[in-house]
């Protein structure tokens, strides 16, 4: 007779709401993590190791998919380091250089801007169609993001008067939407094989970052809240959530998972709001309601499957 602890395991691995949504909260305290790590960790160093660690625990984990997987790998090495640099190593670096600049509600919202620039990298990179209905929720979105990047007083575009955290974050999240992108063109191997390939790859690639802020004189050695965090980040943000949106996409397909992505920045700022005591403005509400709104009317003009039309 299976335990107790065996029984909530197979419940918790059996359902994605509850995966999917403990995923959305990983995330979202990323962004938390992203300013608890200012004078606690340099942010170059932070990402090497939040890869060195999330690594060695995938040695033991994925070491079977990527023995079977490897014949299929070694063919796209190149691929897996681009993939590893845009999506781990470069979204990464930017995401924590930005939270020594911005704030955890800013880093929350804007974070919402990536399912429309998966559009818009689709439609560059991919040649895909996207419908006048998906360009006018493109175009909502973006206004939210302009909102929070001039701080409630769009006066300040005229001007180009932007934080330059805010700037590093949406240049951050263009990497991870080309990363998202080009994961359509990924081998015929499993996801925690490739996961694992791509984590070895954000290992090497953050190696450079690390050296060069070593080199500038800016690195910080973590301190012990620095290594709680480390610990936190590589287990959950790296391997946990996408273990379980893994899982997740499994069970329910990738279009119900990909919902989940979408509370990132309601969960995010609640929780910068709660643990950090940020104040939430009128002008992130607004911002907000903008950036999910965009998001819904992109998503009622996408094709629906099966029909042969591009979408993002």
């Amino acid at each position: 007779m299976p335990t107790p602890i065996a029984r909530g395991f197979r419940f918790l691995t059996g359902n994605a709401y509850i995966m999917l949504s403990l995923t959305t909260v990983l995330w979202a305290m990323n962004t938390v993590a992203a300013r608890l790590a200012v004078g606690n960790v340099s942010p170059m160093l932070l990402v090497l190791l939040r890869w060195v660690l999330a690594c060695a625990i995938l040695v033991v984990i994925a070491r079977e998919a990527l023995r079977a997987d490897w014949p299929l790998l070694k063919n796209h090495l190149v691929f897996i380091f681009v993939m590893g640099a845009f999506g781990y190593t470069g979204f990464n670096a930017l995401f924590y250089a930005a939270g020594h600049h911005t704030t955890a509600i800013n880093i929350g919202i804007l974070q919402g801007s990536m399912p429309v620039l998966v559009l818009i990298v689709g439609v560059i990179l991919l040649r895909e169609n996207a419908r006048p209905i998906q360009w006018f929720g493109t175009a909502v979105t973006l206004l939210g993001v302009a909102l929070v990047a001039s701080g409630g007083d769009l006066t300040r575009l005229a001007s180009l008067t932007f934080n330059i955290g805010d700037i590093w974050l949406l240049i951050a999240c263009v990497f991870y939407s080309t990363y998202t992108v080009g994961l359509r063109k990924r081998p015929a191997v499993s996801a925690l094989g490739f996961f694992a390939a791509m984590a070895a790859a954000a290992v090497v690639t953050s190696l450079p970052l690390a050296a060069i802020e070593a080199w500038q004189g800016a690195a910080l050695w973590p301190t012990w809240k620095g290594w709680l965090l480390i610990v936190f980040i590589a287990l959950g943000p790296s391997l946990l959530s996408q273990l379980m949106f893994m899982r997740g996409v499994q069970l329910i397909g990738p279009l119900r998972s990909g919902i989940f992505i979408n509370l990132v920045p309601v969960v995010g700022p609640l929780f910068a709001v709660l643990i950090l005591g940020e104040k939430f403005a009128w002008h992130h509400g607004a911002a907000l309601v903008l950036v999910l709104g965009g998001i819904w009317i992109a998503e009622r003009g996408r094709p629906p499957a099966g029909s042969g039309k591009g979408s993002a």
